[in-house]
């Protein structure tokens, strides 16, 4: 049997290019080989280009030497990989490719669009406002949500650029940092609780809920220090009673049914008492050593090649 021509698509020039090179290097080393041709694609200066020797892809038709890709394996964090736009791009190439469609992704990676979609489905989350670069009101904006806030940029993520604020003072200093980022900037309320994150992917035609995972941070908050350099505590399975277990997956699921997402997910939250407060959708969570995703399939005993598989199966099935 022919193995499938698989692209799988990292890299970029953005903030997470080094999580996104990563995580795609834990995604090649769990894909079959008896199924699959691999080709580690990095995308830079808007091309495509091999990650071994450099080859250029054509754009016209997404393939190299002549040859076409027959699915996608996205594995780009940031822009452009979770805003939407190669999700565009690969529907026009008529490429399958994993993961939610362009929509669903420029909804999730937009912040405060998604809050404002998700109030429709009396999901909990945050007070917040969103105040834009050049806007002569920015900090009397900013100043309608009490402190404590977060600020962080509005389409962003790996929390770069994301700051606490305690003090007024400091509110301008924080704002100027998430705009070196983006353009917009959200302002949002603290909640004092404890932070909870929970995958899910779909496996035919079942949502799978993955195991929650409890996170301690070691600095004040889950930064990029406490992701990505070992400072935090990620405890999975989660020390939660079975009730609020049960209601955190039950979220999970509905989040990602209304989302209308596809491939595998992550949900984000802070529980305040009995209440998880959604956080932000992550529609490419991350896949490296350090991330996530890989403990709870660990713990759920689903390997990471099956996983992977199974979201395969799911893009070359066109559910989206």
């Amino acid at each position: 049997m022919k193995k499938m021509n698989i692209a799988l698509i990292t890299g970029g020039d953005g903030a997470e290019r080094e999580i996104s090179l990563l995580s795609a290097k834990t995604v090649e080393e769990h894909l079959d080989r008896k199924k699959y041709k691999v080709t580690a694609l990095d995308y830079a200066g808007r091309k495509f280009r091999t990650a071994t020797t450099g080859e250029i892809v054509d754009w016209t038709d997404f393939s190299l030497h002549g040859e076409p890709f027959d699915l996608a394996f996205l594995m780009l964090h940031g822009h452009p990989g979770e805003d939407g736009i190669i999700q565009g791009y690969l529907d026009l190439m008529g490429v399958p490719y994993t993961g939610c469609d362009s929509f669903v992704s420029g909804l999730t990676f937009d912040k405060q669009a998604c809050k404002n979609f998700l109030r429709t489905f009396e999901i909990p989350m945050a007070p917040s406002v969103l105040v834009f670069r050049g806007d002569r009101q920015i900090l009397k904006k900013a100043k309608q949500i009490p402190l404590p806030v977060f600020v962080k940029p509005n389409k962003n993520g790996s929390s770069y650029g994301i700051s606490k604020v305690n003090k007024g003072a400091d509110l301008k200093k924080a704002i100027d940092k998430a705009f070196e980022f983006d353009d917009e900037v959200l302002i949002e309320g603290f909640l004092d609780g404890e932070e909870y994150t929970c995958g899910a992917y779909r496996k035919g035609k079942e949502i799978v809920v993955l195991p929650i995972t409890e996170i301690v941070p070691h600095t004040e908050f889950f930064d990029y220090e406490a992701k990505y350099k070992n400072q935090s505590e990620e405890i999975t399975p989660a020390r939660l009673s079975k009730k609020l277990k049960e209601r955190c997956q039950a979220l999970t699921k509905k989040l990602y049914q209304v989302l209308g997402c596809k491939g595998i997910c992550r949900m984000d939250y802070i529980l305040v008492g009995n209440t998880f407060f959604l956080l932000e959708a992550n529609t490419i969570p991350g896949m490296s050593a350090n991330s996530l995703i890989p403990q709870q399939a660990e713990v759920a005993n689903i390997s990471l090649m099956s996983l992977y598989d199974s979201v395969i199966k799911e893009a070359l099935e066109g559910l989206r």
